[in-house]
């Protein structure tokens, strides 16, 4: 049977694979090209409100403590929600420098919103918890 969204899923797919070589090129212009310009993110417990903010965040990161890193992505689910929106689940984890995996307790789980405007999908909303709680 064919994939009668597997346009739609390579284009997701490119968006995010952008996004990774954005990441490992220490660029955080290109890694929110592809954003809403309301996109929301929520990583390390933080909030940021637009793709702006996204941005500005991630270059003060690249220019600090993650200068040099790229990170490791495995898709792990993408579903269509309606015909404009898809939802992507991955785990995720940042490989520093010297680094050629990440160690579990280094792994977050990934939450991709998409929406598709003007016929491009975006990221509308990102978010990652850890995959293990930490022990208390």
């Amino acid at each position: 049977m064919s994939d009668i969204r597997a346009g739609d899923r390579s284009a997701i797919q490119a968006v995010l694979d952008e996004s990774y070589k954005a990441w490992e090129a220490g660029d955080a212009y290109a890694m929110v090209a592809n954003y809403t310009e309301d996109a929301t993110a929520i990583m390390t417990g933080s909030l940021r409100e637009s793709r702006d903010a996204v941005r500005h965040n991630m270059a003060l990161a690249f220019a600090g403590p993650l200068q040099g890193t790229s990170t490791y992505n495995k898709q792990l689910s993408l579903r269509f929600v309606g015909e404009d929106a898809a939802i992507a689940v991955s785990e995720s984890g940042i490989l520093f420098a010297g680094q050629h995996e990440v160690s579990e307790a280094g792994k977050v789980n990934a939450t991709w919103v998409f929406e598709k405007r003007d016929g491009q999908w975006l990221v509308a909303a990102y978010h990652n918890s850890p995959v293990h709680a930490p022990a208390s």
